[in-house]
């Protein structure tokens, strides 16, 4: 059986990788932590130039990318909109969060939210590659967070079915857990 320890790393594509390592420790204040750079794939052994680079997002958490000069320009899947591909990044409570935000804001960028997710709640904004990053916090209580898991596998069967949202979160959405 595969026990996995935790995530190691995600890798998404960069512009420009100096820029992205830059931007990251400026706004969000990840240290890059190792940069490598090839003019091989070394899987395939295909001659394709990259630097890979690889900023530590905390608690051993790892954020890479890649930059690829001799790709064709970067772009996004015209069938997915754009508040589906994300990062988030959890923070510790609703006041870090709302100073995450001002901090962001006065950097220069567009920020949404604070939005509520009943159990989360978030700001968006997004990185120079045009990656859509998530700042939360966690709100839920422990059994909220046990029901959502027990519920769970009724939600996905119904969901296959239907295509319509399960109703079996619905407290999710009442003001009272939406402050």
């Amino acid at each position: 059986m595969i026990n996995i320890k935790q995530m190691h790393h995600v890798a998404y594509r960069c512009n420009d990788a100096k820029e992205t390592t830059l931007w990251y420790k400026e706004m969000l204040n990840m240290e890059l932590l190792v940069a490598i750079s090839e003019d091989k794939v070394p899987s395939t052994k295909a001659p394709d130039p990259y630097m890979h680079i690889f900023l530590d997002a905390g608690a051993g958490n790892i954020l890479a990318f890649f930059e690829l000069p001799n790709s064709p320009k970067m772009g996004r899947d015209p069938n997915t909109p754009d508040w589906v591909q994300h990062i988030a990044f959890l923070l510790e409570d609703r006041d870090t969060l709302l100073a995450a935000k001002a901090e962001l804001e006065a950097k220069g960028l567009d920020v949404l939210g604070v939005t509520s997710h009943g159990i989360i709640h978030s700001i968006y904004f997004f990185d120079p590659n045009g990656h859509r990053l998530e700042l939360t916090y966690a709100s839920g209580t422990k059994e909220q967070m046990a029901e959502l898991k027990r519920v769970a596998p009724a939600m996905i069967d119904e969901w296959s079915i239907t295509k319509k949202a399960p109703q079996h979160a619905a407290w999710l959405h009442q003001d009272e857990f939406n402050k």
